[in-house]
């Protein structure tokens, strides 16, 4: 964000207009955001790996539905929408400069979104996404085989040891429990800390039969500029309803391309919560708007529902501001010309008046 101040010794009047680049010379270049949600999905992937020791599990264990490829599954969890605003290319204006001008004191975002006029204001922050979770560790089985174990001359032999070694573990575990074991600690922390070291032999050495399926979460996020809707003779909300395929989301591959036919579409619906804005020409409206060209250009948003749903549940269901269905609007240059007190401070992300006061 930075600050543009112009300032001369006599009062002339600030000239806003719009902006045709190359001709436009000296003055302050702004631009009045469009609406562009940003879709985050956060998801859960789980890796599958088969043990080493799986073709046997059934033989020892009596495990028969053990995998045996490995495999990974994707699960949807949720998805939020965030809004915010881009420089909208078509509207585009320019505060001119001129010779003994005392023109305001404009505040812009980095990528030239106007925030003030007269006022001091900072860009919003960046909201925070989700935070990922990596997945665990993955425990090495081999870590708690047994010498005997490890110098068995077959995969076979090793297999049967190690199921061994299970039943053993388990038979002694059983005996801790029902305090028959010779050395059945009296301490309950104790007690509660060698049972804590047995399960972890079990799970590591059944995850050589069973194998190992590791979750993590992952944060998915990309972009989605709503497009205006079709013009209709009254402007009804119903008639301006519009759904687009998102995206897809495959349980094998997780967030895929829309043209994708691996996952299952998910559809985005943006109905306004009322009437548009009329679009028609109105001459004494243009008439009025004309005298005003020298002020401040403003966007008027209009609000709609926005509804995320797959084909068998809604995702999310929110009612948000869209640029792009609304107005842009003037602010009169006798508020600046005729009371240069005049403070006006803008939405980010809408364009629209946040605050307007004199001093």
């Amino acid at each position: 964000m930075f600050l543009l101040t112009f300032a001369a010794p006599a009062l002339a009047q600030t000239e806003i207009s719009e902006f045709h680049p190359g001709v436009t010379l000296d003055g302050v270049n702004y631009f009045l955001p469009k609406t562009v949600f940003e879709v985050v999905i956060v998801a859960e992937k789980a890796v599958t790996t088969p043990g080493e020791f799986a073709p046997y599990a059934d033989r020892y264990l009596r495990q028969p539905n053990v995998p045996m490829i490995e495999s990974t599954t994707w699960t949807l969890k949720s998805i939020t929408l965030m809004p915010y605003g881009v420089p909208d290319p078509a509207k585009a204006y320019s505060i001119k400069v001129k010779s003994k001008t005392a023109a305001p004191l404009v505040s812009l975002t980095d990528n030239g979104l106007l925030l003030s006029v007269n006022a001091e204001a900072a860009a919003d922050p960046a909201p925070e996404l989700p935070k990922a979770v990596p997945a665990p560790k993955p425990v090495n089985g081999r870590d708690f085989m047994t010498h005997d174990i490890l110098a068995a001359g077959s995969t076979a032999k090793m297999a049967q040891l190690t199921a061994e070694e299970i039943y053993e573990i388990r038979d002694s575990r059983n005996a801790l429990i029902r305090g028959e074991a010779d050395n059945t600690p009296k301490d309950g922390a104790q007690l509660k800390l060698m049972l804590d070291n047995i399960d972890q032999q079990l799970f590591a050495l059944e995850s050589l039969f069973k194998g190992q399926t590791l979750t993590s979460t992952e944060i998915l996020d990309f972009d989605f500029e709503p497009q205006l809707p079709a013009a209709s003779e009254d402007n009804t909300a119903t008639d301006a309803t519009q759904r687009h395929l998102l995206c897809r989301f495959s349980q094998r591959l997780g967030l895929v391309a829309a043209d994708d036919l691996s996952g299952e579409p998910i559809w985005i619906t943006i109905t306004p919560t009322g009437n548009l804005p009329q679009r028609t020409d109105d001459p004494d409206v243009e008439k009025k708007k004309q005298k005003m060209e020298q002020g401040v250009y403003v966007n008027m948003p209009a609000t709609a529902k926005v509804t995320i749903a797959t084909t068998q549940q809604t995702l999310l269901s929110a009612e948000v501001p869209i640029c792009q269905l609304g107005t842009t609007e003037v602010l009169s240059e006798d508020l600046f010309n005729k009371h240069l007190d005049t403070h006006v401070t803008i939405h980010q992300n809408t364009g629209n008046v946040k605050r307007l006061w004199q001093e």
